[in-house]
């Protein structure tokens, strides 16, 4: 690996709010840093590569201009196979519509090779070359965000399916009354409608509007987000501890399903919510134990990342850039 130190690739993190661009070495040092706004645009994507392509071209000026082997990008709802974003809801200039943003920005950087993956399978892809799952070949990456995304590996090799779109576990039904929460995908009831960080300041607004006996400093927070309920939480308020119990109750259900479909070696912990930490990691394990079938109980770990908060994402996407990057790291 040593002769690919003075080689670099862009790995790209494509949120809902913003963008995370790193400058990568090969042995995954990260030589420089940006993020531009991914929200505030139009419907027309062209508006937002264009500035995330100067954003690029500046960041690797700040870097020196060193060689760069390639562009990854992590984006939800991207396509590994058609190098598209398609009907990202939570994206302005994605919603509704498929946006072939590899081929885009190849164009705006001059050609160079960009490859486009889930963002939540970036995550999975970083985890297992530099994190937490070093040296595992059987895992999931949970990423709980302002959705719930998941990357699934099975047997060292990430799961897309037939057409690039497997492994949307936060879609998976929990609740399939008719009056259940109206997820962002359209659907009702998802994982993610109740789950991710959204979801949290969700419950937290419903139950201090169905409950107002329960006294909570939640009810005199202006803009309350899950941020807000975790301090209550940490501060001892009964309301917000019950909301991260709830939430990981549910959490801890649907993982118990996901391990009788793939059997993982752990599930790992992913973005914002997750530094909630034991808040949220206790509930999770127990409620996730008590469902599983007794083969799997006590087996599965249920861990945090234990790379810096975006790392995972930026260095998945640049793990795209590198020929058998994968494979060149598993020592």
């Amino acid at each position: 690996m040593n002769q690919q130190d003075n080689r670099y690739v862009v790995g790209i993190d494509i949120g809902g709010q913003t963008s995370k661009i790193g400058v990568v070495r090969s042995d995954g040092y990260i030589a420089g840093r940006s993020t531009i706004r991914t929200d505030g645009y139009g419907p027309d994507a062209s508006s937002f590569v264009s500035d995330l392509a100067s954003a690029v071209k500046k960041l690797l000026g700040e870097c020196g201009d060193p060689l760069v082997e390639g562009v990854g990008v992590g984006a939800p709802n991207a396509n590994y196979f058609s190098g598209c974003i398609v009907n990202a809801p939570n994206i302005s200039w994605a919603s509704g519509t498929s946006v072939p943003l590899a081929q885009m920005l190849s164009a705006a950087l001059g050609g160079v090779k960009v490859s486009l993956t889930n963002d939540a399978n970036a995550a999975a892809i970083g985890e297992m070359a530099y994190g937490a799952a070093r040296g595992m070949k059987d895992f999931i990456v949970i990423t709980l965000g302002t959705g719930l995304g998941s990357g699934i590996v099975s047997g060292g090799q990430l799961m897309y399916g037939h057409d690039g779109h497997a492994g949307e576990l936060g879609h998976v039904c929990i609740n399939h009354h008719d009056d259940a929460r109206l997820c962002g995908c359209g659907k009702r009831g998802c994982l993610e409608a109740y789950a991710s960080s959204t979801g949290v300041a969700r419950t937290a607004r419903e139950w201090l509007n169905d409950r107002p006996e329960d006294p909570s400093p939640l009810r005199y927070v202006e803009h309350l987000n899950s941020k807000a309920v975790y301090e209550a939480a940490v501060m001892g308020d009964p309301l917000a501890n019950e909301i991260f119990q709830y939430t990981g109750k549910l959490l801890g259900r649907a993982f118990a399903d996901f391990v009788a479909f793939s059997s993982p070696e752990a599930i790992i912990l992913f973005g914002g919510l997750a530094r909630a930490g034991e808040l949220l990691r206790k509930p999770i394990v127990e409620s996730m134990e008590k469902n599983l079938l007794n083969i799997w109980k006590g087996k599965i770990k249920v861990l945090f990342s234990t790379l810096p908060e975006s790392d995972a994402a930026i260095l998945g996407a640049s793990a795209l850039g590198w020929n058998n990057l994968l494979s060149n790291n598993d020592q």
